[in-house]
């Protein structure tokens, strides 16, 4: 049974590789687009499951992981910036203010009659607005392409003060949560998890309590 990532993200390939189960790597056809009326939790689950479904029906006798990361602030859903300057208005507003990031996992496989999705979420804080800070981390460019402008496992963590919840759930790939799932599909893992998760071996990890 052979494992796809539908994900082109970099990020999520290293965590994925992290549990040490083979797998092959494809972008998705899904076109994420948040959609008014639906909450944090359903939008999503729903951009996970569109990833991973994507794949699916053209890799019927894989096992295909999908997943996908938003931050909902006051209610508001916020995905990636389409610009430097949406960026610079997200970093704005999430400064100095709690906010829950949703990480949602899909597993899809058409030939086994797979088709699971689950959720993690963890709340961060970040510290109070610093027009220096915040300018300097924008001329990284790393903003962009990252729900709520900004990576923890980056230049980022710099603008969190703590995080309450998995801290591989704020980077988007909680493997607490893959490995469950790839479990129910039959997939064991050749890796200790609770090991992986107290090494803390992935950049930042150690900054932030889980």
């Amino acid at each position: 049974m052979s494992l796809i990532l539908a994900s082109i993200s970099p990020r999520r390939r290293e965590l994925l590789a992290l549990l040490g189960i083979p797998f092959d790597v494809q972008s998705p056809s899904f076109e994420e687009r948040l959609e008014p009326g639906r909450t944090a939790r359903e939008q999503v689950q729903a951009f996970a499951q569109g990833k991973a479904r994507s794949v699916a029906q053209c890799k019927p006798e894989a096992v295909v992981l999908g997943s996908d990361t938003v931050i909902e602030l006051a209610h508001e859903v916020l995905g990636k910036p389409a610009d430097l300057a949406e960026a610079r208005s997200m970093l704005r507003r999430l400064a100095g203010r709690d906010h829950r990031v949703f990480t949602s996992v899909a597993l899809v496989c058409s030939v086994c009659a797979i088709d699971q999705v689950a959720l993690s979420s963890a709340v961060v804080r970040m510290k109070p607005y610093d027009a220096r800070a915040h300018e300097g981390y924008l001329e990284t460019g790393e903003s962009l392409g990252k729900a709520g402008a900004y990576s923890i496992q980056g230049a980022g963590g710099d603008l969190i003060e703590s995080i309450d919840g998995d801290f591989l759930t704020v980077v988007g790939l909680p493997l607490r949560l893959v490995a469950r799932l790839l479990a129910q599909a039959g997939m064991s893992l050749p890796v200790d998890l609770e090991a992986l998760y107290t090494a803390k071996r992935y950049p930042n990890w150690t900054r932030f309590s889980d």
